[in-house]
C-alpha cells in the first residue's frame, strides 16, 4: 500500500513558476514509477509527467514539453513537477499516481496508475 500526498499548489500569474511535491508513504516507493495527471474543470484527467523508477527515463505530454519537468528522490520518496512558463490553459487539479507497471514510453494511461493522490489545484490567471 502507498499513500501520497501533494503540495505545492497554488495561484501564481501567467510566465510564472511552481514546483508540486508529492511525497509517498511505505518503504518501496523506489520500486515504483511515478506519474502526475492533471484534470481542468470539464475535461478529461490525462497525463502530464512521468517518470520511471529510478528516475532515468521520462516522459513529457506534447502540451508541457520544454515546459516541465518531473523529478524524483527515492531518498526522500518524493516526486516533483517543476512547472515554468505557466500559461491559463495550465489551470488544473493535479495529482500524483503510482504504478508497479514498466516504464515503456511513460504514456500511462489512469487504468495504468495503481495508487492516486487526493490532488492539489494549480490556477493561472492571465
Amino acid at each position: 500500500q502507498v499513500q501520497l500526498v501533494e503540495s505545492g499548489g497554488g495561484l501564481v500569474q501567467a510566465g510564472g513558476s511552481l514546483r508540486l511535491s508529492c511525497a509517498a508513504s511505505g518503504r518501496t516507493f523506489s520500486s515504483y514509477a511515478m506519474g502526475w495527471f492533471r484534470q481542468a474543470p470539464g475535461k478529461e484527467r490525462a497525463i502530464v509527467a512521468s517518470i520511471s523508477t529510478a528516475g532515468l527515463r521520462r516522459y513529457n505530454a506534447e502540451s508541457v514539453k520544454g515546459r516541465f519537468a518531473i523529478s524524483r528522490d527515492n531518498a526522500k520518496n518524493t516526486v516533483y513537477l517543476q512547472m515554468n512558463s505557466l500559461k491559463p490553459e495550465d489551470t488544473a487539479v493535479y495529482y500524483c499516481a503510482a504504478t508497479s507497471r514498466a516504464f515503456y514510453s511513460g504514456a500511462y494511461s489512469l487504468d495504468g496508475m495503481d495508487y492516486w493522490g487526493k490532488g492539489t489545484l494549480v490556477t493561472v490567471s492571465s
